[in-house]
């Protein structure tokens, strides 16, 4: 259902329980009405958990759980006072949320709650888990139609992901750091600057590729594997050699008898192949890495934002500490970049989709989303690029809300009014970002994981449009500069909107705060 629909069906529901709720007898109705009617969940027996055994001095039970989402409700009857602290079955007084979080802490860690509600039928105490001696947000019944979003977390199965997401990127960070200590051998005892460089470049062209072929962009899966495996390690070198030209050639500039195992794959552009990087030799134990354990890795599943900064950490120490360059979580990305703009584009998603006629709500949303693709997001201290990575991916899912609206119908089943294989909708687009580093790698990475959060995003528009979309071949994106941001003309790289500029950090911010 959309906003519209879903406030309404929040306020019928808070009428049908206004004034009751008994703990024992309407617990299962009542969350089983709200997660049906009110978030849309078409079978919330197989979403909800009643009564889980958790054991701690002696065998206790969990009210409600959703596991697909990580969250532990503990409920109360009506008039039960959430904040009181209640006699438990070992004499100890605990209030409703203490006596969440002690069930929570007796679990196994994988199934520990992210998010603690208490609720007593007429209110919601909603407790966040990463920030566990914060006050609750509260949300009254009688509210729930004009709130109901802030309790969309329960059903929100993808923001469940991010720690799947988190746990992915990681051992996939691992990986690159086996490859990383696997090839560096070959370059000596004391490898050269210039060797470090091209090492990092290799391994950067190689993520591409693993991810390529899990996501689907070079065809099929499976298809970098089964090209590595027609080759002995001794001849790998020359393989990949070969293949990094061939990804850097149209179709119409390729050899007509290149063979059958290079002209399959795609015509790249974007840069990423476009210099000439020697490949040392490849020995026995590398190549065993390289086609099981990093081949069988699914690299669709990595986010971006998490992955880019991860990957970072494939450089020595020295180097990260000298070029400056840091970890950011996504969620204080969001304490930046929510008040700077994201927050102002959702109220006004909000407001257009509150216009009663359809002409009007349809004019709202499409101007939204021009000015969504008409910004410019610039970060001089990009690093890996998880500021701005972070910006596309929350610009390009509002974006996709928008066409939800706008361009299917109200089925969801089918265009409306276009019938052009080639037509394309989405208007957000990765050149619209713009950045300084000042290690190589890092713009290697940042313009890496940029190009993975466009794939990703194409495939959640695919969904929305019910056909394939082209991926390849990628945008020149040469947005993202490597030097010193203190000794660069920043107007040379991001040139100012008639407007106003975006500013995607606190980097910046403060660099304009000083007047630099």
């Amino acid at each position: 259902m959309n906003y519209n629909q879903q406030k309404k069906a929040a306020k019928e529901f808070a009428a049908r329980w206004e004034g009751k709720g008994d703990e024992k007898q309407d617990s299962q109705r009542f969350w089983f009405d709200l997660l049906q009617n009110v978030y849309g969940i078409e079978d919330p027996a197989s979403f909800l958990r009643f009564e889980q055994k958790v054991k701690l001095s002696h065998t206790s039970f969990i009210d409600v759980m959703i596991p697909a989402t990580h969250t532990m409700i503990e409920q109360k009857s009506l008039g039960k006072d959430l904040n009181a602290p209640i006699k438990q079955s070992d004499g100890t007084l605990l209030k409703p949320s203490e006596q969440a979080k002690r069930y929570a802490a007796a679990l196994p860690y994988s199934e520990r709650p992210r998010w603690i509600i208490s609720c007593n039928f007429a209110e919601f105490q909603v407790y966040d888990m990463e920030r566990p001696n914060d006050d609750p947000e509260r949300i009254e019944l009688k509210n729930l139609g004009e709130e109901c979003y802030r309790l969309q977390f329960m059903v929100d199965v993808a923001s469940s992901h991010i720690t799947r997401e988190m746990d992915i990127s990681r051992d996939a960070g691992t990986l690159v750091g086996k490859l990383y200590n696997a090839l560096l051998p070959a370059y000596g005892e004391q490898p050269t600057e210039k060797d470090l460089q091209d090492l990092n470049k290799l391994i950067v062209r190689l993520v591409f590729c693993l991810y390529a072929e899990d996501a689907g962009i070079f065809g099929r899966r499976n298809m970098f594997h089964d090209f590595l495996a027609t080759f002995n390690p001794s001849d790998v070198r020359l393989g990949l050699t070969e293949l990094f030209k061939v990804l850097d050639q149209k179709q119409e500039e390729r050899d007509r008898f290149l063979e059958k195992k290079y002209a399959d794959f795609p015509y790249v552009n974007g840069s990423l192949f476009s210099e000439a990087v020697p490949v040392p030799p490849i020995d026995q134990s590398t190549y065993d890495l390289l086609l099981n354990e990093a081949c069988d890795f699914d690299w669709a599943q990595i986010s971006p934002t998490i992955f880019g900064a991860i990957f970072e950490s494939t450089l020595n120490p020295d180097t990260r500490r000298k070029g400056g360059m840091h970890y950011t979580s996504i969620e204080n990305i969001h304490k930046v970049i929510d008040p700077l703009f994201l927050d102002d584009y959702r109220e006004k998603f909000h407001m257009a989709m509150e216009e009663k006629t359809l002409k009007k709500r349809l004019e709202r949303l499409k101007a939204l989303q021009k000015e969504l693709a008409s910004g410019k997001y610039f970060d001089p201290a990009a690093g890996s690029g998880n500021f701005l990575t972070e910006s596309y991916i929350s610009l390009r899912r509002l974006e996709n809300d928008i066409m939800r609206e706008t361009v299917t119908d109200s089925a969801g089943t089918g265009l409306l009014g276009f019938a052009e294989e080639e037509w394309n909708p989405i208007q957000v687009s990765i050149d619209q970002f713009y950045g300084i580093e000042i290690n190589d790698f890092a713009v290697s990475v940042a313009k890496t994981a940029l190009w993975i959060a466009e794939s990703q995003m194409m495939h959640e528009t695919e969904d929305i449009m019910q056909r394939e979309m082209d991926f390849l071949p990628l945008t020149t994106n040469a947005n993202i500069h490597e030097g010193n941001a203190l000794c660069m003309e920043w107007r040379d790289i991001c040139p100012p909107p008639k407007d106003k500029v975006r500013l995607s950090s606190w980097e910046t911010r403060l660099l304009l705060g000083q007047g630099l």
